[in-house]
């Protein structure tokens, strides 16, 4: 066989081991998961952040596959962690909105359907949180509309957490 083709095959069977794994995670994680007391939408973000990693090892494996050398494979894991570091200290990018949102899933008492207002003088708005992602959390407003706050705003404003009344 040729070297081309063995990598094809062990290319096909990397993709073939991370969409198995792609399933067996989701349904392993939100089985184990249904016995504790985390939210769905939580156990969304955990599935996501794991399969996030089985993605990046995947990627690792095929990069050693075609060639790419240790130290080539280093310096990418090293220029993600520097953009990770930056991404703590820079307010606007991107990147501080996915680090945002980890703090706000780990360390934060805002969870799915919690009705907040966001304590701001020139604008402030309140709204019932219907989703939270890797960049925004999504407020559903009383009138019906959806606003999005990116996660690293949310961090840095006052934020009541207003107690929705029991409905007779």
């Amino acid at each position: 066989m040729k070297t081309l083709d063995i990598q094809l095959i062990e290319t096909t069977i990397v993709v073939g081991v991370y969409i198995i794994s792609y399933f067996v995670t989701k349904n392993l994680i939100n089985n184990v998961l249904k016995n504790t007391l985390l939210q769905r939408g939580r156990r969304k973000m955990i599935v996501k952040a794991i399969n996030l990693l089985n993605l990046l090892g995947a990627i690792v494996f095929i990069a050693a596959i075609w060639g790419l050398k240790q130290s080539e494979i280093a310096i990418f894991a090293s220029t993600i962690l520097t953009a990770l570091g930056i991404a703590f200290f820079a307010q606007w990018s991107l990147l501080s909105n996915i680090t945002s949102s980890i703090i706000l899933f780990f360390n934060h008492p805002l969870k799915i359907g919690d009705c907040i207002e966001v304590l701001d003088k020139d604008y402030p708005f309140s709204g019932e949180i219907s989703d939270l992602t890797y960049f925004f959390v999504h407020l559903k407003t009383k009138e019906g509309e959806i606003i999005t706050i990116p996660n690293s705003l949310l961090l840095q404003k006052s934020i009541s957490i207003i107690e929705k009344k029991p409905s007779s």
